[in-house]
């Protein structure tokens, strides 16, 4: 008796069906309109704001005149001679590495700060003190920097400054904070702590919501104390989010807050030595010497080196960890 092959087949709903015809794209968006139709608000967004924008960049190779034909493309071409004028002046080097240094103190400070205070509020028990806290916290990120620049004088001014005030009532010498360079990194760093970490921790709340409670059971039964299930359980888990938070910030470790440097400390020429970063010069330029190409051209060299760095900290990412990797 002759035994016919078996051949399996399937249905149009089991696994091995999805991969004997891809549908396209057509078909996808028909059979899920309705998820294409919410992601279509943040597509036209980036389209709009940050795609359609860059046929600007071409602005940095030219004499750019408002009144040329083209929105300005039409002036004459210089080359690198945009570039060339920021790369000369006798302020690059400084501006440039006071942009990294102050980048890398808020990216540091923000993300560990962050993170410590996630996980204390996540450990909060009383829920109303939890809830008071992260009001408290959040507050702070909706107040705007010019807001926060009366603060700092309240603050820091010579004669009725309260820190002065402070200092004088232990017997200390009153320090003349807008004319001493020297202190304002630590100050812009504390400010900035203060008005945007409690909003940051939004992020690693999310995530610790998303870690299992079994996980934590089974660290309490293997005899983990609180600190324990902290240092062995909580943090560990919230190493790839702060690895793509870091890739992510690294992105703009050359853009300089001009909104928040601009309003605290102005145009005032004593603290320039260490708080002057590209974005604040670019400024006094255009304002200046309606300077477009060069703004301009800066500009490309800041998003340029954003990119190398952000695709260099992410292959690092991926060698260390590849779940850690943003892309």
């Amino acid at each position: 008796m002759r035994v016919k092959a078996f051949t399996p087949t399937f249905g149009q709903d089991s696994p091995a069906s999805a991969f004997r015809v891809r549908p396209g794209f057509l078909r996808e968006l028909a059979l899920h309109p309705s998820l294409y139709l919410m992601v279509l608000p943040g597509v036209l967004f980036f389209l709009i704001f940050n795609y359609l924008p860059m046929a600007g960049l071409a602005i940095a190779f030219v004499d750019y005149s408002p009144i040329a034909p083209f929105f300005g493309l039409g002036s004459r071409f210089v080359g690198f001679e945009n570039f060339r004028f920021f790369f000369t002046s006798n302020d690059w080097s400084r501006i440039t590495l006071n942009t990294f240094y102050l980048n890398t103190l808020f990216i540091s400070t923000g993300l560990i700060t962050q993170m410590l205070l996630a996980v204390g509020l996540n450990e909060m028990r009383a829920q109303g003190v939890k809830r008071l806290s992260q009001t408290l916290m959040f507050l702070p990120n909706f107040i705007s920097w010019t807001v926060v620049s009366v603060f700092s004088i309240a603050l820091f001014s010579t004669n009725e400054g309260l820190t002065n005030k402070f200092i004088m009532a232990f017997g200390g010498k009153t320090v003349n904070f807008y004319q001493t360079a020297s202190v304002w990194p630590g100050l812009l760093v504390a400010l900035r702590l203060w008005k945007g970490a409690g909003f940051g921790t939004v992020i690693y709340l999310s995530t610790i919501a998303g870690i299992s409670q079994e996980v934590y059971e089974a660290a309490t039964i293997d005899g983990a104390s609180r600190m324990g299930r902290i240092r062995y359980v909580t943090l560990p888990l919230l190493k790839t989010t702060t690895a793509i938070l870091l890739i992510m910030s690294i992105g703009g470790i050359f853009n300089g807050d001009l909104g928040m440097i601009y309003a605290l400390i102005g145009d005032n020429p004593m603290l320039r030595s260490t708080t002057d970063v590209i974005d604040t010069y670019v400024y006094r330029a255009l304002r200046l010497n309606n300077d477009y190409g060069m703004s301009a051209a800066v500009g490309l060299f800041q998003s340029i080196t954003g990119f190398v760095f952000v695709v260099g900290a992410n292959a690092i990412a991926k060698k260390l960890d590849s779940e850690s990797a943003l892309f």
